[in-house]
């Protein structure tokens, strides 16, 4: 199934959008867009992704129940991490995923938000050759330090069990991508797997230590129309993969401190604007992104007026307030980064407003 889907055309569209920049006014301007934080395989669609991909515009019809009904069992059980499907993964890991991930907590990035993702049953598979190309979606732009992609081994079956570490085969380990999403590559399965296996995927994003953990469920040989195989190469990462004898970094060392103030950065030397990414009765995803002034500043703080954040990511909420986070709080005179929030109550109204420290 090689088809591009709507979700994934306007994730494309807004990470160029982004890119080119533009001045922002430091008046927010609501507007329907996708969310510009994190990121998840696409295809074929990990099990989050593929259900936000296939039934957001329909997430209560109770024709899901029988038709998909994995998907309807994660809507159910909580729906708002289904909007927020771009946020599995873990942070100063250090190399160390077996130790991060217990057995049976490897699809939801053992995070208890989505844990309906680890429940055995009848997933959707995606029907595929042995040889296809996987592509993970980063409207962020963080780049990758590697794609890790396992496999699931003969007689696994994603029906009875949870996933284990044991269940599985890894069968690449890429080098380094540049911050330019998609990042894609081309996968080659044992032709001994057929039927529904899963396909289990590491992308250790490159801003920070924050590996995000997929899984997708996959068909190798069953019904359904395969995937061609493709007959322009994926580009290749442009390092190595990292020696996996490499022992990780001490995941002691501390960060540097974000709370210490450049006395040189004059306070207010920031504007923010506020975008709704998906709206649902009772709540809603948006993102706020900051641009710095004419100075380069230190951190920043963005105040959404008009809004009951109950979840945020890139940044830390207090309130109605998101103060940066560590990596993305400095930012050169006219840069901007971003950060995500989840919302109760109505999106409309909404305005943002930023100050530097």
């Amino acid at each position: 199934m090689s088809r591009i889907s709507p979700l994934r055309r306007r994730l494309t569209a807004a990470a160029g959008a982004l890119a080119l920049g533009g001045a922002m006014l430091a008046g927010a301007v609501v507007t329907a867009a996708p969310a510009a934080a994190h990121g998840a395989v696409s295809d074929p669609p990990s099990r989050i992704y593929g259900c936000y991909d296939r039934w957001s515009a329909a997430w209560t019809d109770p024709a899901m129940q029988t038709q998909d009904p994995m998907c309807w069992n994660a809507w159910q059980s909580n729906p708002n991490a289904m909007w927020n499907w771009n946020g599995m993964f873990q942070e100063n890991v250090g190399g160390r995923h077996e130790q991060a991930l217990p057995n049976g907590k490897l699809c939801s990035a053992n995070n208890p938000t989505y844990a309906a993702a680890d429940v055995p049953g009848a997933w959707r598979a995606t029907p595929r050759s042995h040889n296809f190309r996987l592509t993970v979606h980063d409207p962020s732009n963080h780049g990758a330090d590697y794609l890790r992609i396992y496999v699931t081994k003969p007689g696994y079956d994603a029906r009875t069990k949870a996933l284990a570490w044991s269940d599985l085969e890894l069968i690449k380990t890429t080098g380094s991508y540049p911050t330019s999403s998609p990042y894609v590559t081309d996968v080659s399965v044992p032709s001994d797997r057929r039927g529904h296996h899963v396909v289990f995927t590491i992308w250790q994003a490159s801003h920070l230590d924050q590996p995000y953990y997929q899984c997708s469920d996959v068909d190798f040989g069953g019904g359904g129309t395969p995937s061609p195989n493709p007959t322009t190469p994926a580009p290749n990462p442009t390092t190595p993969a990292p020696n996996p004898t490499t022992p990780a970094p001490n995941p002691t060392t501390p960060a540097p401190n974000p709370t210490t103030p450049n006395p040189t950065t004059p306070a207010g030397a920031c504007t923010a604007t506020v975008s709704v990414a998906s709206s649902w009765q009772g709540g809603y995803q948006a993102t706020v992104t900051v641009r710095a002034g004419s100075s380069a500043i230190n951190g920043w703080k963005a105040t959404i007026n008009g809004a009951t954040i109950t979840q945020a990511w890139n940044g830390t909420a207090s309130g109605n307030t998101i103060s940066s986070s560590s990596w993305n709080g400095k930012l050169a005179a006219g840069a901007t980064t971003s950060a995500g929030f989840l919302g109760s109550g109505s999106a409309s109204n909404l305005s943002a407003t930023c100050t530097a420290s």
